[in-house]
């Protein structure tokens, strides 16, 4: 092939070389504001099921869109209702034993340590040790390790104040997205040419509808497990039975993974706090409750989604998650329950009138 201006394609390919990598950049740049973005309109997605099931109740759009968000909004701020006081409680009772210790007119810390030390491990030489320590932290740089510390404090502050900012900014976009659902929707329905229109709507629906009813399964079967965790934690007297529940809860809204996780977590609580009958006797429920959330909770919740084989949903959770961490774990399988609907009623049926 003969290039007559090689000046020209040169610049041409030069150029078209930047704007991918701008596009890249850009992308990249806008990393966060494209998560908080597709987070929205998952969100509303899920939501949207519910907002069509109040309008066909009577109400117009904007009051179920807020009946919606009202209830959400309680719901999450009776979790945390739940969790935050008894959170306080504990750092209360901390902060009051430490200060009773302290204030005590003879207490002598090094005295106290020897005597365990002694007590505990009668053939220890305790001074030799308590003098191995002392050298290590004469010699450690108290001061460096301060300012350290005081770094990762600002830190995670910030990061504090920075997951707060972005679950306000989702909040707005998903209040947002799910009162313009419809509109939306019909703004990226008249792109498609009009002989294909009617087809790409009906696909459209579908998988909007699988993804919504993805999503309040998932949200069913947290509240499932919450509820019925917390009534069984507080029989066998466990300890913080309301806040295991809340980990019941979220870790319920894990697809795959999520219970086996959180039940994990929460035995492993109860022995740690608890005792080890407590930890057996809840090791024992998890393992019914989770054989029952699989073959007859979740199929019955989960019947109006569009079913995704095993091995379709590991790699998508692994993917997704390796992409976007938690998010894209969630996000991950709705999408790939979305290829296969496209693949099942576009793809075969044309492969077959081949």
């Amino acid at each position: 092939m003969k290039v007559h201006n090689p000046f020209r394609v040169a610049f041409v390919a030069t150029l078209g070389v930047g704007l991918g990598l701008l596009f890249i950049g850009s992308i990249q740049t806008l990393s966060t504001i494209l998560l908080y973005v597709g987070t929205a309109l998952f969100l509303s997605l899920g939501l949207d099921p519910l907002v069509g099931w109040l309008e066909r109740r009577g109400l117009p759009r904007w009051a179920a869109v807020l009946v919606t968000i009202l209830g959400v909004l309680a719901a999450f701020a009776g979790v945390i209702l739940i969790v935050v006081p008894v959170i306080v409680g504990q750092i209360a009772q901390l902060i009051a034993q430490v200060q009773s210790v302290v204030e005590r007119a003879d207490w002598d810390p090094i005295s106290d340590v020897r005597e365990w030390m002694a007590a505990s491990f009668p053939a220890l030489d305790v001074d030799r040790v308590l003098a191995y320590v002392q050298e290590w932290v004469d010699s450690l740089d108290l001061g460096a390790i301060g300012s350290e510390i005081g770094g990762g404090i600002f830190v995670v502050g910030g990061a504090v104040i920075a997951g707060l900012a972005g679950a306000f900014i989702v909040l707005i976009l998903t209040i947002y997205f799910t009162a313009s659902t419809p509109s939306l929707k019909r703004a990226v329905y008249q792109l498609v040419p009009a002989s294909k229109r009617a087809r790409v709507i009906d696909l459209g629906e579908q998988i909007t509808d699988s993804v919504g009813y993805f999503v309040i399964g998932q949200g069913s079967l947290g509240v499932i497990n919450g509820v019925l965790s917390m009534i069984f934690l507080s029989i066998i007297q466990a300890p913080f039975p309301a806040v295991l529940a809340v980990i019941a809860f979220f870790f319920s809204l894990i697809p795959l993974v999520g219970t086996l996780t959180g039940s994990t977590i929460i035995v492993l609580i109860c022995l740690g706090l608890g005792s080890p009958t407590t930890a057996i006797v809840a090791a024992i429920y998890y393992l019914i409750y989770m054989q029952l959330e699989a073959y007859v909770i979740a199929p019955r919740i989960m019947g109006r989604a569009v079913s995704v084989p095993g091995a379709v949903v590991v790699i998508a959770a692994l993917a997704g998650g390796s992409l976007l961490g938690l998010l894209g774990a969630l996000v991950a399988i709705p999408i790939a329950a979305s290829i296969l609907i496209i693949y099942r009623q576009v793809v075969i049926p044309r492969q077959n009138e081949r």
